[in-house]
């Protein structure tokens, strides 16, 4: 057993909101003491790509929770948009805006003028999420686009959902697809998994030590991680489950796996792999044992659940085989 946790020679923690230290008003079950006991040892900066709220917003609702946070602590996916059009257009442009508060604040801040509607000929056009972005929004914002065919569109952010009180929602990124199957173009994106919102938030931050982004969401916490090169713990309390991650590819895997955050600060255990004369291939995890032979993946010892989601995702991600082609033993996913 190593006696190292995933915060051992970290000096900033980056963490993912929604689906990592709340649900909806709702906060999970030890993020807010396993966060505020991180705080002790590291830097605590909180990352999001929710864009329908300020950042002041955001940091008043993490303090009712009990953690510390200013506006300042909480990095943004409109503030990463913005960086973004800064590049692509004018100072003073006018842009019209699909969104809400949380984007208006931060496009009037960086001096441009905001419009709604198409037939004010804007410069650009920005999207984030808002739960009052209706239909005549996303026409507005396809209008602009079909006119002027040549102006930046910068989305937020690609998240197809959002967990939320009452469970799974869509999220920015169906809303930016129903403009996209109108015009037939893409937009510029600006939040996790790209790498520009992790740029805003080590610059903010700096790097003293090492950085460790916590997230529920292997194609966005956990892939701009890996693009932004620093470490990464998935935290199987939001949208990814033990399936989902069991079927990541190479671009997607975190450097650890968590049930909770409380596991943060205890050893996270070593993975051992062996072969045998057989071509059985053998990986443990803590108690948990798993074998693999040819296609088939079965459980030899299952161990603690978190050990056995572990061994199960290191043994195919090394086995180089796509998971529809093995037969894996659902004790390892269920």
């Amino acid at each position: 057993m190593s006696k190292s946790t995933p915060l051992d020679g970290v000096g900033l923690v980056l963490a993912d909101l929604d689906g990592v230290l709340y649900q909806g008003l709702r906060p999970i079950e030890h993020a807010v003491a396993s966060l505020r006991k991180a705080a002790s040892r590291a830097q605590l900066g909180f990352i999001t790509n929710n864009a329908s709220r300020t950042p002041q917003s955001v940091a008043d609702q993490i303090t009712t929770l009990g953690l510390s946070a200013t506006a300042n602590d909480v990095v943004t996916s409109p503030q990463a948009a913005i960086r973004v059009l800064k590049r692509l257009i004018e100072p003073a442009s006018r842009v019209l805006v699909v969104g809400g508060e949380g984007l208006t604040s931060e496009v009037e801040r960086a001096g441009f003028a905001i419009t709604r509607s198409a037939d004010d000929s804007p410069d650009a056009v920005i999207q984030g999420f808002s739960p009052d972005v209706g239909w005549s929004d996303l026409a507005q914002a396809s209008f602009a686009l079909q006119r002027r065919p040549e102006i930046p569109w910068v989305a937020t952010n690609t998240d197809w959902t959002i967990p939320v009180e009452g469970g799974v929602a869509p999220g920015n990124g169906a809303l930016v697809s129903a403009v996209h199957l109108a015009v037939g173009r893409l937009a510029t994106f600006a939040g996790k998994p790209e790498k520009e919102i992790f740029d805003v938030a080590l610059e903010r931050f700096g790097t003293p030590g090492d950085a460790l982004m916590i997230g529920d969401r292997l194609d966005t916490d956990i892939l701009g991680a890996n693009r932004a090169g620093i470490r990464s713990a998935l935290v199987l309390t939001g949208i990814d489950s033990p399936k989902t991650l069991l079927a990541s590819d190479e671009s997607m895997r975190p450097t650890y796996v968590l049930e909770d955050l409380r596991e943060l600060h205890k050893p996270y255990p070593a993975t051992t792999t062996s072969h045998d004369g057989d071509g059985v291939v053998t990986v443990e995890v803590g108690r948990a044992v798993v074998r693999r032979k040819s296609h088939v993946i079965r459980v030899a010892r299952p161990g603690r659940r978190i050990d056995l989601i572990r061994a199960g995702a290191t043994i195919i991600h090394d086995s180089g085989l796509k998971i529809f082609g093995l037969d894996v033993d659902p004790q390892i996913y269920s």
